[in-house]
């Protein structure tokens, strides 16, 4: 086996009083890839910036083989100091390294060298972060996140980047497409400690359920050791006799052992406070056209949405997902065409950029809006210790600063906030950033159970395929472009991502396909009838939302049923025809005014 470029051993640090590396270590050799996975605030970067060299565990040693050059992309780079990216990107050259690299990698990851790192977007110093780490064609690279704050078409070309690189690696990453691609091995740091898995991460997720069971079977036998010991404390031991010091001591030794047994004893929780249905229809946008500064960022937009939809878009940074995300929940008003939005909408947005999490302020706070121990999750009240808990955040916890916390444990933090807020539909622009694949699981469990609706803007491709329902995707020149399932389904029916590794859905003059699930119409003309219809229809929708707004009111004394349980159902299944009423009248509204559309257009 070759000797390795770089050795941890025996890695021990203490943070805060609690011990966060506990005999961790790793080895890596000359062209391994090797992915280094563990849940959120398990020490993953910081055992990257102990082999980094940047930080000294309390014990343990490392090893740098001479002569090797090593080069890091941290999950958050500083870019301060530096006149212009170039002069970044150059600062991290060896005298050796050609210099003309650097403008080359800037160049093939959008940027031209003149930007002034103070005034750059998370994607863009992403990018200089990335030229600077690649540039001198190092031995070994230490990855942290890397495909954070870029878009589809950047990690594309970073991934074929790295696949053709005779470069070592150990990356840190919650991108699962990434890692299938790129690991050769596998390092599961859990509870402080490593193991080693040497097959790729398409392996790892069965092979860490096999260890896990296997802790399961040996957890059982301690159960049974200690249902002996504390059997033997009972009646083994006379109220005249002292206690046998040595066996107190080994059933307190055992219990330890059982709670270290136990994998993840608190359990992460993740479940959307739901509310009342919407309507049928959510969203519908006709030739909905959006320009800024004479850029057209939506052209000539037909799209529904339908309750129950899991909507992906995906596009490069500029393309403007976030602009159609405003479009689609009333926030931004188009140029031309209309947006119509459903009735009985309750939105709840997580904003990629975290925004409204104020640094300053403590966990508890964040969550309670400063106003006492109580979180208001849904309809209920939970005390904050325990609603922290479900997010796997530690009681000791509350009074930290939100600034001081890990990107994970914000990107946890934000969901949080989100999930306890009653919704039927979520807007959520980029919730994959630094959670980590646990996490990610869970929250795809908690989407798929989520009775509502969903608007996802994410470059996670694999995310997009376990999550979407529908793939909305920019197709260059404001053109957006739907596709039925998630991300490889839209490469299976020849789409893709303008600026991506499939350019079929920007190639002028290409035919673009029919939306998925809309059967066509026959051609036909308005009838009396339907004119009719169109005039009525609306006042009627109007009607049956004030009816069903009025039924829920009386449905939501809860008293009702056990004062007058003939009232309240009576009051039930006047709300579900009234729903099913409403559903009915919404169809056949965009029936008749898509008709109408067709009609006028023709």
């Amino acid at each position: 086996m070759a000797p390795p470029l770089l050795l941890l051993q025996d890695i021990r640090l203490t943070l805060g009083g609690a011990p966060l590396l506990d005999g961790a270590g790793f080895g890596v050799s000359a062209g391994e890839r090797l992915c280094l996975v563990g849940r959120n605030g398990s020490g993953k970067s910081t055992l990257l910036r102990i082999a980094a060299g940047e930080l000294l565990p309390d014990s343990g040693s490392r090893f740098l083989q001479p002569g090797t050059t090593l080069r890091t992309l941290p999950q958050e780079p500083d870019l301060s100091g530096h006149a212009t990216t170039l002069d970044y990107v150059r600062a991290g050259l060896g005298p050796n390294d050609p210099g003309h690299r650097a403008s080359a990698l800037l160049s093939e990851l959008g940027l031209d060298g003149t930007e002034d790192p103070s005034r750059l977007s998370g994607g863009e110093a992403r990018r200089a972060a990335l030229a600077r780490a690649l540039a001198p064609s190092p031995d070994l690279l230490l990855l942290d996140e890397p495909t954070n704050h870029l878009d589809m078409p950047t990690i594309e070309w970073l991934e074929r980047e790295l696949l053709s690189s005779s470069t070592a690696m150990v990356m840190i990453s919650h991108d699962r497409r990434l890692l299938q691609t790129l690991s050769r091995s596998v390092v599961w740091l859990d509870r402080g400690a490593t193991r080693r898995l040497d097959q790729g991460f398409a392996r790892f997720e069965g092979w860490r359920e096999e260890v896990l069971e296997g802790e399961e079977r040996d957890a059982h036998k301690l159960d049974r050791q200690i249902a002996r010991e504390e059997d033997w404390m009972r009646y083994g031991v006379t109220a005249r006799r002292k206690r046998n010091v040595r066996r107190v001591g080994e059933l307190a030794a055992l219990r330890q052992a059982r709670r270290e047994a136990v994998h993840n004893p608190q359990g992460l929780k993740l479940e959307a406070s739901g509310t009342g249905l919407s309507g049928r229809l959510v969203a519908v946008a006709e030739g909905v056209s959006r320009s800024f500064d004479g850029r057209t960022i939506v052209r000539n937009l037909d799209l529904r949405v339908l309750r129950g939809d899991r909507l992906g878009i995906v596009g490069a940074n500029g393309a403007g997902k976030t602009t159609l995300l405003r479009l689609l929940t009333g926030l931004d008003t188009p140029d031309g065409g209309r947006i119509k939005l459903g009735s009985a909408l309750s939105v709840v947005t997580l904003d990629q950029q975290r925004r409204s999490l104020d640094p300053d302020a403590t966990l508890s706070a964040t969550l309670t809006g400063g106003a006492g121990d109580q979180v208001q999750v849904g309809s209920e009240k939970r005390h904050v210790i325990g609603y922290m808990k479900d997010f796997l955040f530690r009681p000791e916890q509350a009074r930290t600063r939100v600034g001081v916390l890990s990107g994970g444990e914000r990107g946890r933090l934000m969901l949080a906030c989100a999930l306890a807020r009653p919704s039927n539909l979520l807007v959520l622009d980029e919730p994959t950033n630094d959670l980590d694949l646990e996490t990610l699981d869970l929250l795809q469990e908690m989407l798929a159970a989520y009775p509502g609706t969903v608007l996802l803007v994410s470059h996670d491709r694999d995310f997009l395929d376990r999550v979407a329902t529908s793939v909305v995707a920019a197709a260059g020149d404001g053109r957006w472009v739907e596709y039925a399932g998630g991300y490889s389904d839209m490469l299976a029916q020849g789409g893709g991502v303008a600026g991506g590794s499939s350019e079929a859905a920007a190639v002028p003059g290409r035919r673009e396909p029919p939306a998925h699930g809309r059967p066509a119409r026959p051609a036909r003309k308005l009838s009396f009838k339907d004119k009719h219809a169109l005039e009525r229809l609306p006042a009627e929708i109007a009607t049956l939302e004030a009816e069903i707004r009025r039924l829920r009111e009386v449905l939501g004394d809860g008293t009702l049923y056990g004062r007058d349980p003939e009232r309240f159902s009576r009051s039930t299944d006047a709300l579900s025809g009234a729903e099913a009423a409403l559903a009915a009248a919404e169809e056949r509204w965009l029936e008749l005014e898509l008709l109408r559309d067709e009609m006028a257009g023709g």
